[in-house]
Parts: C-alpha cells; sequence; structure tokens
C-alpha cells in the first residue's frame, strides 16, 4: 500500500537499497559512498513536501541523519562483523582487525559523526518545526551526541543488555506474582 499511495519514494528507496547492496557486495572501502546510499534514501522522504524551503530543509537534515545512522550501525556492529566477516565500511576505512581502532581511527570518525549532525543542527535552524522543535532539539543537541558516545565507547550494547536483562526480570516476576 506504501508503495501505490507514495511511487517515488518507494522507487528512490529501491534504487538506493540496491546500490547499497551492490556496494555491500563489492566490499567497497569508502565510508561515504555506502553512506551515501542510506542517507540519499532517507532524504528522499522529503521530495513531496510542498513548499521548496521546507522541502530542501528536511532533506538536508533527512539526509545527515540517515548519513549518521547509517555509520553509527556500522560502529556498532564492528565487533559482529569482525567475528562473521559480514561487511562493514568503518571496519574496512579504517582497516580494523577485530573490530577495534586506534585512538587516532576514532577521532576520525567521531569527527565525521559530529559533521552530520552538526549538518542537521544548521538545516533544522532554517525551519520552524513547531510543537516537535523541543524533542528535535533535545534528539540532535544531546541525544545523538551521547548515542554516538555510548557505541564509540563501547557502553551501548552493554545497557541494551542491561535493559534487556532487567525488563526480562521485571517480567518474570511479574509473572510469578500473577494469581492463575
Amino acid at each position: 500500500r506504501a508503495a501505490a499511495f507514495r511511487p517515488a519514494f518507494d522507487e528512490n528507496t529501491r534504487r538506493q537499497l540496491c546500490l547499497l547492496g551492490e556496494l555491500e557486495a563489492e566490499r567497497c572501502p569508502s565510508l561515504d559512498r555506502a553512506a551515501d546510499a542510506f542517507a540519499t534514501l532517507l532524504a528522499g522522504a522529503a521530495a513531496e513536501i510542498a513548499d521548496p524551503t521546507g522541502r530542501r530543509v528536511l532533506a538536508q537534515l533527512l539526509y545527515h541523519l540517515g548519513r549518521w545512522v547509517y555509520l553509527i550501525d556500522a560502529a556498532d556492529d564492528l565487533k559482529e562483523d569482525a567475528a562473521s566477516g559480514n561487511y562493514n565500511p568503518v571496519a574496512l576505512r579504517f582497516g580494523l582487525a577485530e573490530g577495534r581502532g586506534t585512538p587516532e581511527a576514532r577521532r576520525e570518525f567521531a569527527a565525521t559523526l559530529d559533521h552530520s549532525i552538526h549538518m542537521m543542527a544548521t538545516a533544522f535552524e532554517l525551519w520552524d518545526f513547531g510543537v516537535w522543535r523541543p524533542l528535535l532539539e533535545s534528539t540532535l543537541y544531546t541525544g545523538l551526541f551521547q548515542i554516538g558516545r555510548a557505541v564509540l565507547d563501547g557502553e551501548f550494547r552493554k545497557r541494551r543488555r542491561m535493559d534487556t536483562a532487567r525488563k526480562m526480570g521485571k517480567q518474570q516476576t511479574n509473572d510469578i506474582q500473577q494469581p492463575d
């Protein structure tokens, strides 16, 4: 149904996913080429915005969000991908073995992540997002940096595992306390 409702977005999404698949299959070592394919896919969501300024602002914000998401996900998957041999543009770009990088590689990678956040913030400031402004401000100016730091410090997965264990423990406790 979504493809019928938004055929241009569907076509763009399919095209970008195909390109991304090709880049992954050829094990492209370029961070930018792989991230650009996903970023362009996400930016395509702004194509049908009627106002040209709003369309441009949203396309830029979504582009850099897509780039950041693709790269941070690759960073989060480094150890798994090193173990499995799966494609990972961060590992290929920085020549990482066993999913670990040098402090210099980490600083360079953090700078490219931060650049995407700064570009999102620049676009964000050019438009009135109304009631969504406080949420978007918090996400752009605090949340994304915190997630990036947690991933680069290796704390993001640990936190997710702890949160999952806590939830499961609570659920088990609740299950035990429920009368039949």
